[in-house]
């Protein structure tokens, strides 16, 4: 597969650099991308972002890096997301996220919204950088 566009951008530990991870994905409006998947693209980015300052990196330090990697083709786009915390198992989480309708939990509805935005979803130990939370999406132009 051969990418287009592909950028990165890294990031405090800080929930207010969403403006700034905002304004960098708007790059990728230019892109193949049909506006309603690069809507929901930005929704689960956002989701994958705020998982990581809140959750991955609750007690680490402001200076802990948050890194971002959008790649994209023509039918595809990859989003990738690399914290610095303990990690956890995405799969068991999102079968009880799935299969637990509570609407008055807070917590977890951005899993939720990644996996129904993704084809595919993973996250997994990256040596060197972390976890790597993956989201690939394909789309129709």
């Amino acid at each position: 597969m051969t990418y287009q566009h592909i950028s990165q951008i890294e990031t405090q530990t800080d929930p207010t650099e969403l403006k700034s991870v905002l304004a960098w994905f708007d790059q990728f409006q230019a892109s193949p991308i049909p506006r309603n998947v690069w809507l929901q693209c930005q929704l689960a980015m956002i989701e994958g972002f705020t998982n990581a300052v809140r959750h991955a990196h609750a007690g680490l330090p402001l200076a802990t890096p948050v890194r971002i990697e959008v790649a994209v083709s023509d039918r595809t786009i990859d989003i990738r997301i690399w914290d610095q915390g303990p990690g956890f198992d995405l799969a068991a989480v999102l079968r009880h996220k799935i299969t637990v309708n509570n609407l008055e939990s807070e917590g977890g509805r951005g899993l939720k919204i990644m996996y129904l935005v993704a084809d595919r979803l993973t996250y997994e130990p990256a040596p060197i950088h972390g976890n790597c939370l993956h989201l690939h999406k394909t789309f129709e132009l």
